[in-house]
């Protein structure tokens, strides 16, 4: 479902009174280069270097031998 003009006025809206005036450009800033950063991650795939044992053992890294402990 697709933004229309009145819901990107309403967000924009509630950005400035969060960050005000003065911080959206720092903020635009920010978010455009943890974008560019994640893009550019995403397309190059593993860090130079890495061998197939690195990639699989960050894989595996989260312990699920234990189930998770549920209080009730």
């Amino acid at each position: 479902m697709p933004l229309g003009p009145m819901e990107l006025g309403i967000i924009l809206v509630i950005i400035v009174i969060i960050f005000g005036v003065g911080k959206l450009p720092e903020v635009g800033g920010a978010l455009g280069k943890g974008i560019s950063e994640f893009r550019k991650t995403a397309k190059d795939g593993p860090e130079d270097g890495d061998t197939k044992a690195d990639v699989d053992s960050r894989k595996t890294d989260i312990d699920t031998s234990t189930p998770a402990k549920t209080e009730l």
